[in-house]
């Protein structure tokens, strides 16, 4: 089969496409790249989550590294994604390795490689890599792989721990005394994931729920949206909690329950961190947000003079911008969210202890800092919804789209469209309209963002038309 990279690595059901001959082509490429460009000499970190057979598909991954001569720190247990990117940062490795398929479905598992700096392989590294999967597959060539075992007794792999290092970099980060002083009333849910545990080690007295290990993940994708976390929201609502932080699978994104017991989107988590970083920690710096993301960033970055750039989804275009320009904030509206000072790359848990910085600090809420936000810019509403489609039915709906023509959907003007990644329909008062086809998965992501709800749904519906869904 032909590899390809998606948003954020390579990614396949287990048994399907995710198999260990298939992942062990990727891998073979992927240490050739390191040699071929020098950075094999510095060594590979390489690190899993808690989804059916990652230890093993990571341990493969360790021994192919080790038969072509490449030392490796594998990760001794599970551990989230960011930490093992802060790992890359922190020991200097040519690059990483992370077994995940982060929110995707439990049948699902994936391969993401995290280049030196440690942040996601950009467009151009998956894009060679891609090729140089192809070109061994029509040459036969072979894949090097030594014994597990022999390669940890001669020191070729070793095992580690990256908690400490990146939990010395979150203490740097956030003022966890503060926090801790503020005495806040926090439950979290790592959704069964690689980030169980961790939020509570650094703050004792947190209560976590479904930390526990179970590769089902409850029967539900690990994605921290409004529909998996009825129990969270539950628990906020009942009046025991101030907040509520969710994880998703590899622990890189996040999602929140404000103090009212509502789903608080990465949308407002964004907003809401970005006033904090510029008007409590006074830093500054270009804004980043995918075409998926809400116009407050927009709104915000323009009432602070903040330069602001738009990419296509997948945090690895963000990850780029973070390298070559001075970027305060970056995400995208799956709950992926970085910052400046710390490395180009989503990190779940440490938005987490920001937005926990940012009720200390200030002795409010998060529902009630975003409220004084929109006081200033306006009132936003924004869903998503993900529909099933044939892979046949796909295709025809983006020729379809493709082709233009569309003045007007739900009764409203299009004022322009961005078809960037997707197909973007703006309209006069703002409002917008997002139709995207998946490309990890045989799915249909509809956006729609407007200064009411009933908006919102009109056009959502509108675009189920549309795609005749």
């Amino acid at each position: 089969m032909q590899i390809k990279f998606g948003t954020d690595g390579w990614r396949g059901v287990i048994a399907r496409d995710f198999t260990f001959d298939n992942l062990s082509r990727v891998a073979q490429a992927t240490m050739e790249y390191l040699i071929r460009e020098g950075l094999a000499p510095r060594g590979l970190v390489i690190g899993y989550d808690r989804r059916f057979l990652s230890r093993e598909f990571a341990e493969r991954v360790a021994e192919i590294a080790a038969g072509n001569g490449i030392r490796v720190w594998l990760t001794a247990g599970y551990a989230p994604t960011p930490a093992v990117s802060w790992a890359v940062h922190e020991l200097g490795a040519g690059g990483g390795v992370m077994i995940t398929a982060s929110h995707n479905p439990p049948a699902y598992n994936g391969f993401k490689v995290k280049e030196s700096f440690g942040g996601s392989a950009r467009p151009s590294t998956t894009k060679i890599l891609e090729e140089m999967v192809a070109a061994n597959d029509a040459a036969d060539r072979e894949i090097k792989a030594r014994p597990l075992a022999e390669a940890l007794a001669d020191g070729s792999v070793a095992t580690f721990d990256p908690k400490g290092g990146y939990f010395r970099q979150l203490a740097r980060y956030v003022d966890l005394e503060a926090i801790r002083k503020a005495n806040l009333p926090v439950v979290v849910d790592p959704m069964f994931g690689a980030g169980a545990g961790f939020v509570p080690e650094l703050l004792p007295g947190v209560r976590e729920i479904h930390g526990e290990e179970n590769p089902s993940f409850g029967g539900q994708p690990p994605e921290p949206t409004d529909e998996h976390l009825a129990e969270l929201a539950a628990l906020v609502g009942s009046g025991q909690y101030r907040i509520g932080l969710a994880l998703d699978g590899d622990a890189d994104r996040i999602g929140a329950v404000d103090e009212t017991g509502e789903f608080f989107s990465s949308h407002r988590i964004f907003t809401v961190i970005l006033r904090h970083l510029v008007e409590r920690k006074g830093l500054t710096g270009g804004v980043v947000k995918t075409v998926s993301t809400t116009r407050m960033v927009d709104l915000l970055a323009e009432k602070y003079g903040l330069p602001l750039h738009e990419t296509p989804i997948g945090f690895k275009h963000i990850c780029e911008l973070m390298l070559d320009h001075d970027i305060l904030m970056g995400g995208e509206e799956s709950g992926g969210l970085g910052v400046k000072g710390h490395i180009p790359e989503r990190d779940g848990i440490l938005m987490g202890l920001l937005l926990l910085e940012a009720m200390a600090v200030s002795g409010k809420g998060v529902r009630q800092l975003l409220d004084e936000t929109m006081d200033e810019i306006g009132r936003f509403f924004y869903r998503r919804i993900d529909l099933p489609i044939a892979d046949a039915a796909k295709e025809l709906l983006i020729a379809r789209l493709k082709q233009g023509g569309i003045a007007s959907i739900a009764g409203r003007n299009v004022a322009r469209e961005n078809f960037r990644d997707g197909f973007k329909f703006i309209f006069e008062d703002g409002s917008w309209l997002l139709i995207r086809p998946s490309g990890t998965e045989p799915v249909l992501r509809l956006y729609s963002e407007a200064g009411d709800a009933q908006t919102v749904e009109e056009l959502l519906a509108a675009a189920r038309e549309i795609a005749g869904l």
